[in-house]
């Protein structure tokens, strides 16, 4: 019995570690996708600006990619 009661533990042990994991896990997507709505804002409002400057478009096109593989990773 003491065989079946170790390999119990073993994967108590195991499943509260991935518990953990996907707990961190799911923090993290948050924390990204926080921070990535705040681009988004950003963005948008940079958009609105329109062609006010040539370095603007070049910076827009930066930050839209940024966003773009932002919403990559988290999915």
């Amino acid at each position: 019995m003491g065989d079946l009661e170790d390999l119990v533990a073993d994967l108590k042990q195991k499943r509260d570690e991935l518990r953990l994991k996907i707990h961190l896990g799911s923090k993290e997507a948050q924390d990204e996708w926080e921070e990535l709505e705040e681009k988004m804002q950003e963005f948008s409002s940079r958009a609105k600006l329109g062609e006010t400057g040539e370095g603007l478009g070049d910076a827009l096109g930066k930050l839209g990619e940024e966003l773009k593989l932002g919403y990559k990773r988290i999915r």
